[in-house]
């Protein structure tokens, strides 16, 4: 073999290193991600009883059968103060020096009652919850988007009839 065709062997094998050596670099993140685990949401509405069972009397019992969930998902306490649940016809809880303990759940009832560590109030003397559509959505104290929970959309036009309970 030439000296010539020995030094043109070696700048193609190192080509070829170099190469393989960068498509593996390149492939290795995009493997490594189709194996991670979906992230889940830190803070989460995790339920909603927007249709407060039995009759819709308006009492204050059957307005605290009304309530949203708000699950923290993480370990750490997580301060919701300033934080918003808000509907679709803008009626909006604001939460007040209210910490949500690491993966713990907090009930935010629709009317009248005394706030501890799991049940809220909104101190409310009307339904909130739309039972044929609405959405719950949940800000941070900036106003950033955080989550939401919709229900029975697409089902009527125009706007919500809370006069159906």
């Amino acid at each position: 073999m030439s000296a010539f065709a020995s030094v043109t062997a070696r700048r193609i094998a190192a080509a070829a290193l170099t190469a393989g050596a960068l498509v593996s670099v390149v492939t290795l993140p995009a493997s490594a991600a189709d194996h991670a685990r979906p992230e889940r949401p830190k803070v989460k509405i995790s339920d909603v009883q927007y249709d407060s069972p039995g009759r819709d009397d308006r009492s204050n019992r059957s307005l605290n059968r009304e309530w949203v969930e708000i699950t923290n998902n993480t370990r750490r306490t997580v301060n919701l103060d300033g934080w918003t649940l808000k509907d679709e016809d803008g009626h909006t809880y604001t939460f007040d020096h209210y910490r949500l303990e690491g993966r713990a759940t907090v009930r935010i009832h629709t009317g009248i009652g005394r706030d501890t560590d799991s049940d809220l109030y909104q101190d409310r003397r009307h339904y909130v919850w739309d039972n044929r559509s609405d959405t719950a959505t949940l800000r941070n104290d900036r106003g950033r988007f955080i989550d939401d929970k919709s229900w029975g959309h697409h089902r009527h036009s125009g706007g919500h009839s809370h006069g159906h309970r």
